[in-house]
């Protein structure tokens, strides 16, 4: 648990209580990233057998393999958590449940950012050409990267520093008393 956690007294919740929400609300997380990621590796598994695709550059071919990987990776990632909670029911062990939950869902959304920009770079390849998939694939790669991790971890690091007490402000006199010293 983040130092950062309001203490469970201000939640009106107990340590179980607060594993079961941040599991659910976790869970709802992942259902949304993993409806999405479910839908582009089923487009991606029927590119292959488009009358197209045999005409792709190896290159291509490997662009596409890649960011086929990466979706699937990102499916297989995004279903972890749901099944530790099968399996691992009425065991006891929400706690370590949640953790895993939590690391699997950030290396999912890792491949799903990577499989979405790998998408992106291979159809602005196919359908504009080289200069511009680069041009669309930096994009779409500085997007997911700001948005979905940059940003955030900013505001972790503002919330972990302005928690953190100041040495210089404990010590220092109060402008008043120095006033009249």
């Amino acid at each position: 648990m983040s130092r950062l956690s309001p203490p469970l007294s201000e939640r009106n919740e107990t340590a179980l209580q607060r594993c079961d929400r941040h599991l659910a609300e976790l869970l709802q997380e992942v259902r949304v990233a993993q409806t999405g990621v479910q839908v582009l590796f089923g487009f991606l598994l029927m590119v292959p057998f488009t009358a197209r695709f045999g005409s792709l550059t190896e290159d291509k071919k490997l662009l596409y393999f890649a960011t086929l990987a990466a979706a699937g990776a990102a499916a297989m990632l995004l279903i972890a958590p749901g099944s530790h909670h099968r399996i691992l029911f009425r065991c006891g062990d929400k706690e370590h449940i949640v953790r895993m939950a939590n690391r699997y869902a950030i290396a999912g959304l890792i491949c799903v950012a990577l499989a979405m920009v790998g998408a992106m770079l291979f159809i602005a390849d196919v359908v504009l050409g080289r200069p511009e998939a680069g041009v669309v694939g930096a994009v779409a790669a500085a997007t997911s990267l700001w948005c979905w991790y940059l940003q955030p971890l900013r505001r972790r690091y503002a919330l972990h520093r302005a928690a953190q007490p100041h040495p210089a402000r404990a010590y220092r006199v109060p402008e008043r008393a120095a006033r009249r010293a």
